[in-house]
């Protein structure tokens, strides 16, 4: 890894970090913050933003080299999910912003809408209730009067 700003000494082990911009071998970016692992592998910990080769952007928390706590996910169809995260899924409050400008917030369990939430159409027109994966039956439209 290319030492952008040092911190702390690079043979840190455990909480100590350092700031870094590296470059993988397959094209994608991670510029932030890393830590040691107690076997000395160097991992992202703490904040920072991953740019994979395709143009996926990640900008957030890490932990044990995975997203995980607060971030923001953008996909270069136009679709954007920010809020939590958990082992690398969407995990959590957060909102999903689809490439048509729809979106869904609410709570989300392992990359799926699940539990009371509302979607906002095109229109803007809003509808709440419970999402589980795929299916929302009974979503009732929200009158703005």
């Amino acid at each position: 890894m290319t030492e952008k700003k040092q911190n702390n000494s690079l043979n840190a082990q455990g909480d100590e970090s350092v700031t870094i911009s590296y470059i993988f071998p397959n094209g994608d970016k991670y510029e932030g913050e890393c830590s040691r692992s107690t076997s000395g592998v160097m991992m992202r910990s703490g904040s920072g933003t991953h740019t994979s080769a395709s143009g996926i952007i990640y900008t957030g928390e890490w932990h044990e080299d995975k997203m995980h706590g607060r971030g923001t996910l953008q996909h270069p169809s136009g679709a954007v999910y920010e809020g939590e995260f958990k082992d690398n899924m969407y995990h959590g409050t957060g909102t999903y912003t689809f490439p048509d400008g729809s979106s869904y917030t609410g709570p989300f369990n392992e990359n799926r809408l699940e539990g009371e939430g509302a979607l906002t159409n095109t229109t803007g027109l809003v509808w709440t209730g419970e999402f589980h994966g795929k299916a929302a039956l009974g979503l009732k439209l929200q009158h703005n009067i």
